[in-house]
């Protein structure tokens, strides 16, 4: 099919738009929504990053050419309507122009609309899922990997390699299983020996290529099921 013949498919609107959505390939999570005219759209499939068009400057944009925050797209999909695209993506950095991990952070809470991600720069708002505070230490761990191994702490765990890191998460699990026997003598230290313990795995997760969004994802899947029944599926034993 020709480039002409797949973009005429498309059902674009009287002003030749087309909503794009864009979402987390591997969470799942959904990060933003824009428009896209048909320059827009070949842009996006020919250069592999997310292009959109801005209504209110009239232009072409591509995601993160100024803030480095770029959408790598895996999949462009489009509804059965085919008045919509869907583009399956690989975030660098926060998607919405807040600084937030994306641009669906306000919910319907009777009457009002309550924040449910942390503002950049440490104001205080409600996320109740936590996945927010985990996403940006992911996103610090990330940058890390380009630093020199004096400059900080994570940067010489990954030069000395996964076998140290994995290491240090074992090191990090027995210090919770310490804090945890005399946890009713100083509850602070096991919430502090845990919050080492998450660290390190993040660590090690960065490490492999992976991030919190796919835990985050696994839980999620797992919520509700059975811890027998999901024992089972993965051939083990129920506990």
């Amino acid at each position: 099919m020709s480039e002409e013949a797949w973009l005429d498919a498309v059902q674009w609107d009287d002003n030749g738009l087309v909503v794009a959505i864009a979402q987390e390939a591997r969470s799942g999570e959904i990060l933003m929504q824009a428009y896209m005219n048909r320059e827009a759209l070949a842009a996006t499939v020919r250069d592999g990053y997310a292009t959109y068009w801005s209504r209110s400057r009239s232009k072409l944009w591509r995601k993160g050419e100024s803030s480095g925050h770029l959408q790598a797209v895996e999949e462009v999909r489009l509804d059965c309507d085919n008045d919509a695209v869907l583009l399956r993506v690989q975030q660098t950095g926060p998607a919405c122009h807040t600084g937030r991990a994306n641009c669906f952070f306000q919910r319907l809470e009777g009457d009002a609309w309550v924040k449910t991600q942390p503002a950049p720069g440490g104001a205080k708002e409600s996320d109740p899922d936590g996945g927010d505070t985990l996403r940006r230490i992911a996103a610090v761990l990330e940058e890390r990997k380009g630093a020199s191994a004096g400059s900080s702490y994570v940067a010489s765990l990954y030069a000395k390699g996964r076998n140290k890191i994995l290491e240090k998460v074992g090191e990090e699990a027995t210090e919770v299983l310490l804090a945890a026997k005399d946890g009713e003598q100083d509850r602070n230290a096991v919430v502090s020996e845990t919050a080492d313990l998450w660290f390190h795995c993040l660590i090690m997760l960065a490490e492999q290529g992976l991030g919190p969004d796919e835990v985050l994802a696994e839980l999620d899947r797992r919520f509700g099921t059975s811890g027998h029944t999901e024992k089972a599926a993965r051939g083990g034993t129920g506990s």
